[in-house]
């Protein structure tokens, strides 16, 4: 029987003022055991190495993040807060009242380092983030030496008692190497405490809302199942030079996906069948190791946006709503396509396919709020798909590295690089934070290669704005492709002077999301319908983007973005002839970007 003594964690919504209907902290249901049978599930499932230790660890935490509202100071609050319609899961936040600096004192005193550590951090931020360990303003420190109100009185002898627990042996060769993987550790638990606060919150809150959440997981072995009959109805029937390079790439990933979890390349010239090839890898290899999720990281939200229609289309007739099977994830997304449950989802990447931007991806990996932390433990176990993987950071390179190479070491990971230019991101003495040799999914990438040949690029020279538009006009269907938007702005001018404005199309990443997809998929049918289609664009349109035109223009750059661009080019192998061109911009014109 509840009392206006029981110790509460939240009141509830549509009872504010009737304490039998609040949520209790201690107990079974309670929310103390709530969160530390989520965290504790979390941990089971995001740790692979240690698998005895990290669960034990977790549903401590969950037992002890709120041991600050066992004080009277807090109940004083909730009850307060009742008539007042306050939040009291969010107070802490506004500065209303501090429930958290209790459990992570107590981690601190009863724990032996670095176990009181672990624990410290994620209980002292589970509201307002992870805090730097020394710091002139908010800080650990300064929680760990705050003085709190008193709330030992009301908690249970057995609840703060902890249990001998020995640390597992944490990887690291170096001291930095060491640091930063108890540090990635520190930031896994805070993942799931986080998210099991945040839904045993919610349970209670608003129950209807949980109701919406997927629950149990997905049949990897029928996702697989379904794509290959996919497959074989779409191009069980194709001929020819391209199609019989594609269906060897995709029976060379169905191969290697039976293999271990690991570190894997897929090097795959542009046109390659690549992206439906990668999901199959992906999604078989998830059934044959038991991974959770899939996600699919790219460079470029015009890449995002055209890879989740293609796996839309792939899983249309899947018996499982799309909203609940495939998660698109990033800034650009449409509203307007959003449902109550694709919104869930993207607080915490609980689908079996996410398709997201490596931004969206590596901020999780390193973030310290609650809101972009929550995804993180549900990363670990998962297949990672980074396609284009050649345009990660130069200057994040390290961090980077590092982070992928621990999801595969430690957290079960299974990480693909996938690109047609992979980048040279291999240990070796002169790049010390490169990554392990990745297992080749292509056993002879290079002979692959010269099968898939359907262009040659050729020398150009200098050409101005004027010169090249004039040449493009030489073909009814051209794509010329340059560094910068000044650039482009300049050679789209001098395209229309010459040519029927109709038949004429500019695409630089200045356009907004809707606009450049609603361009794109203008320029795909005139290239279906064998209309005039003269495209100026920036690189946005080099990696990943299916489009395929007779000849295109290259300003002169990288050979990995010539290589990007002459995929945009012959793509399909249906013609002879074709010709990418690369040239010199002139410096010396006076609409050249340079000047």
């Amino acid at each position: 029987m509840m009392t206006a003594r029981t110790p509460f964690a939240h009141t509830h919504p549509d009872h504010p003022e009737s304490f039998e209907q609040w949520e209790r902290l201690l107990g079974e249901g309670g929310h103390l055991e709530a969160v530390a049978q989520r965290a504790e599930a979390f941990a089971a499932q995001a740790f692979s190495e240690g698998a005895a230790f990290w669960p034990v660890l977790a549903a401590l935490m969950g037992r002890w993040h709120d041991l600050g509202k066992f004080s009277d100071d807090f109940q004083g609050y909730l009850r307060a807060s009742a008539t007042s319609g306050g939040d009291s899961h969010t107070g802490e936040v506004r500065g209303k009242v501090d429930h958290t600096s209790a459990g992570a004192q107590h981690a601190m005193t009863v724990l032996p380092p670095p176990l009181s550590a672990l624990l410290a951090y994620p209980i002292a931020g589970h509201h307002a983030g992870l805090l730097d360990g020394l710091a002139t303003g908010a800080c650990l420190k300064a929680r760990l030496t705050k003085s709190v109100p008193d709330w030992r009185h009301s908690a249970p002898d057995e609840l703060l008692e902890a249990p001998a627990i020995g640390l597992p042996k944490i990887l690291g060769t170096t001291r930095e190497e060491l640091a930063f993987n108890l540090a990635f550790a520190t930031r896994m638990l805070f993942s799931c405490l986080v998210d099991a606060d945040f839904l045993a919150t919610e349970a209670f809150m608003n129950p209807q809302q949980a109701a919406q959440r997927p629950s149990g997981q997905m049949d990897f072995t029928a996702l697989d199942r379904h794509l290959a009959d996919h497959m074989r109805q779409r191009f069980g029937d194709a001929s020819g030079m391209v199609a019989e390079a594609r269906a060897e790439v995709l029976a060379a990933c169905i191969k290697a996906a039976e293999g271990q979890p690991g570190l894997y390349s897929l090097t795959v010239p542009t046109g390659g069948g690549k992206t439906l090839a990668s999901l199959a890898f992906a999604l078989r290899h998830a059934a044959c190791n038991g991974l959770g999720r899939v996600i699919y990281a790219i460079p470029f939200t015009s890449i995002i946006e055209q890879n989740a229609e293609t796996f839309r289309e792939v899983f249309e007739a899947f018996d499982a709503d799309l909203d609940e099977l495939i998660l698109e994830h990033h800034s650009n997304f449409d509203p307007d396509r959003e449902t109550v449950r694709s919104r869930l989802a993207s607080e915490n990447w609980d689908a079996p396919l996410v398709v997201t931007t490596n931004v969206q991806l590596f901020e999780s990996l390193f973030a310290n709020r609650t809101s972009r932390c929550r995804k993180l433990h549900r990363i670990a176990g998962s297949v990672i798909i980074l396609d284009e993987v050649q345009t990660l950071p130069v200057t994040l390179l390290e961090p980077c590295l590092k982070a992928l190479r621990l999801l595969v070491e430690q957290y079960g990971c299974t990480v693909v690089l996938c690109t047609a230019t992979q980048p040279a991101i291999e240990y070796r003495d002169e790049f010390k934070i490169g990554l392990p040799k990745a297992t080749p999914i292509i056993a002879d990438a290079p002979a692959l290669y010269r099968r898939l040949k359907r262009v040659e690029v050729r020398d150009a020279g200098t050409l101005d704005c004027a010169q090249l538009a004039e040449r493009m006009m030489k073909s009814e269907q051209a794509l010329a492709i340059v560094s910068t938007r000044k650039h482009a702005a300049d050679l789209y001018s001098a395209l229309k002077g010459m040519a029927d404005t109709e038949g004429c199309f500019h695409l630089s990443a200045a356009m907004t999301p809707n606009h450049r997809s609603a361009r794109l998929d203008t320029i795909r049918q005139c290239l279906k319908e064998g209309r005039p289609c003269r495209v100026v664009a920036t690189q946005l349109i080099e990696a990943g983007v299916d489009v395929d035109f007779p000849v295109v223009w290259r300003s002169l750059a990288g050979l990995d973005s010539i290589a990007q661009a002459a995929g945009r080019c012959n793509r399909e192998g249906k013609r002879e002839g074709a010709i990418t061109w690369v040239f010199r911009p002139d410096e010396s014109e006076p609409r050249f970007c340079g000047r």
